[in-house]
């Protein structure tokens, strides 16, 4: 029960462009946004669609993944951890960002065959 401390599962779609960042030290980073829907029916028996946004950000092989196969609209499914940080603007306002730090990815969006 150890995994299961801090794990987050999520299938949806890239909302941009994977951005793609190679620190100093050689490290690389992917950041990106994740959309998930569900439908249900409201009491009306209206039905409602519900998408939540998800900030997602991969390191070192994986990020490199991110790099070579993703694309704005791709449908994936992810495994990782969620995080919290802060930071001081330019302003002096103290800012608060969750993201899920991925450990696994799955392309579930098949690529089109060249004709």
């Amino acid at each position: 029960m150890k995994n299961l401390k801090n794990r987050v599962q999520l299938i949806g779609n890239i909302g941009k462009e994977p951005q793609i960042k190679t620190f100093d030290s050689g490290k690389t980073m992917a950041s990106f946004s994740l959309a998930t829907s569900e439908t249900y029916l409201d009491q009306n028996g209206k039905k409602v669609q519900d998408t939540q946004w998800h900030q997602l950000v991969a390191w070192g092989k994986t990020a490199s993944y991110v790099e070579s196969y993703l694309e704005k609209g791709n449908r994936i499914a992810v495994e990782g951890k969620l995080t919290h940080r802060s930071y001081v603007d330019k302003d002096g306002n103290t800012r608060y960002i969750t993201e899920v730090l991925v450990n696994e990815i799955l392309l579930l969006t098949s690529k089109p065959v060249a004709a």
